[in-house]
């Protein structure tokens, strides 16, 4: 990026970087991942092949991107030096443009949509504040998982502070998107989100198609010059052409793919008379002209809405009843948790749900426990209370996992990202049977027995019911 800002066209390269929380729920730790070999587990892997090499190379600060909180959370125990690479990379664009370039992520990468209300809020206030302690300034975006998105949700972005998001063009309520300009999305009380459409054919290019992507001077040359509109060009209007895929496909997906990306946003594309920017510069000198709704429960990597993490659709072979009934589990136990929550909080914190709101403080190392909690009661809460309501909030937390979107992305319920799922809510249930002598286990085990791999004919509830053990076993 250039100190001036006056090309009419311009590039926007959007990295998604995440990955499904793999630490095994009562030890805290990744276990050892044979298939990893030879580093000791995906994390470190993909570490080694993506992040590291994105950030020595400088990538992150002529990008726009997007980091997962339970990723950088285990990044900064990890890779500390990296992770402040990627920070001040950030943190030079803004020194530099008034603006930086990483936006924000919804927190435990939930599937927004089918999501309650108060869920949205907690995701999104989670996401802002993680974003916010690691990069010390509020995000002016935030990236939805999976780009899955209906109006409630963009509500809750604007009542955040969220000025901005990216989607999919075929999210767009309309047959002739013209995704080389952002536009306004009409929400209530007057009010407006700004949506970024990504370029459908360069971004499945970039991440279905490692030929077009081997050259990074011939893919600006002969794939992305020709995306701009012409009328556009003629009339001297701004145009801004985004590129947008998962991060872990620069350098993890396909090899050497970070070296393309340095090369892409670091000359080919100025050799073209183009222009790196992303969101919050381009709305910096730019504003979006024309308004546009969406289409309601939908997302970037399924033809049928959301479907794929609430029930069975062809996105996924096989039978996928198993995520139906998994999903209705996981709602059943939810409804219970929070129930016995309000009960045993509301004698205390007049808004149970603000305290759950404002526990990221306590997790993020911000506030001690006691202290929130003495600060939403008003008075000083006496230490039985105090104990009964972290276990509380410790389930609550665990019960925001149990939705993470990895647990129904796949096909099969023998995957490692539904069992680690089943394990956040079998310890939800026993933090909340210690916290309030309530077992919600038995009600979970019948719902879970539903649930089953199609390969291996494992079921959920006999995996819950090893993780109980495992709990009373390990926990005193």
């Amino acid at each position: 990026m250039t100190g001036e800002y006056l090309s009419l066209r311009t590039l926007c390269v959007h990295a998604h970087f995440y990955q499904p929380p793999r630490e095994d729920p009562v030890t805290g730790h990744v276990p050892q991942e044979p298939g990893a070999a030879p580093y000791k587990n995906w994390n470190e892997k993909i570490h080694a092949e993506c992040y590291r090499p994105n950030a020595q190379l400088g990538n992150f600060g002529r990008i726009s991107f997007n980091i997962g909180p339970t990723l950088c959370e285990w990044m900064e125990d990890y890779d500390p030096g990296i992770c402040e690479q990627i920070v001040s990379q950030d943190r030079a664009n803004v020194e530099r443009y008034g603006v930086g370039n990483a936006i924000a992520q919804a927190y435990n990468h939930t599937i927004l949509p089918l999501a309650s209300n108060p869920d949205k809020v907690t995701q999104v206030r989670w996401g802002i504040a993680d974003f916010t302690h690691r990069f010390g300034r509020k995000p002016q975006g935030l990236w939805l998982p999976e780009t899955a998105a209906d109006t409630e949700t963009l509500e809750v972005l604007v009542d955040h502070g969220i000025e901005f998001t990216i989607l999919a063009p075929w999210q767009a309520d309309t047959e002739n998107l013209d995704s080389t300009e952002p536009y306004r999305v009409p929400l209530s009380r007057g009010r407006s989100i700004t949506v970024f459409f990504y370029n459908r054919d360069l971004s499945t290019k970039v991440s279905f198609d490692p030929g077009a992507t081997s050259n990074a001077d011939a893919f600006a040359r002969n794939d992305i010059t020709r995306h701009y509109n012409q009328d556009k060009l003629r009339s001297g209007d701004p145009q801004v052409v985004m590129i947008a895929s998962d991060g872990e496909l620069y350098g993890h997906h396909q090899q050497f793919r970070d070296r393309f990306l340095a090369r892409l946003v670091d000359g080919a594309v100025s050799s073209q008379d183009l222009q790196i920017t992303y969101p919050a510069l381009w709305l910096k000198y730019n504003q979006p002209k024309r308004t546009i709704s969406i289409r309601e429960k939908t997302s970037w990597s399924c033809h049928h809405g959301v479907t794929r993490w609430m029930g069975e659709c062809s996105c996924t072979p096989g039978d996928g009843r198993w995520k139906y009934y998994m999903r209705n589990a996981f709602e059943h136990l939810a409804y219970s948790l929070d129930k016995l929550f309000v009960q045993y909080v509301s004698p205390h914190i007049s808004d149970p749900f603000e305290l759950r709101n404002r526990y990221i403080e306590v997790v993020l190392g911000e506030m001690p426990v006691r202290e929130l909690i003495d600060e939403m009661a008003g008075h000083h809460v006496d230490d039985e209370s105090s104990e009964q309501i972290y276990k509380l909030l410790e389930a609550q937390r665990l019960r925001q996992r149990i939705f993470t979107s990895c647990g129904w992305f796949f096909e099969d319920f023998y995957r490692i990202e539904p069992k680690l799922v089943v394990s956040y809510a079998a310890q939800a249930a026993w933090l909340v049977r210690k916290a309030t002598g309530v077992d919600l286990t038995p009600d979970l085990s019948a719902d879970l027995k539903l649930v089953a791999s199609n390969r291996t004919g494992s079921r959920a509830d006999v995996f819950l019911k090893r993780q109980l053990e495992r709990l009373a076993h390990l926990t005193p």
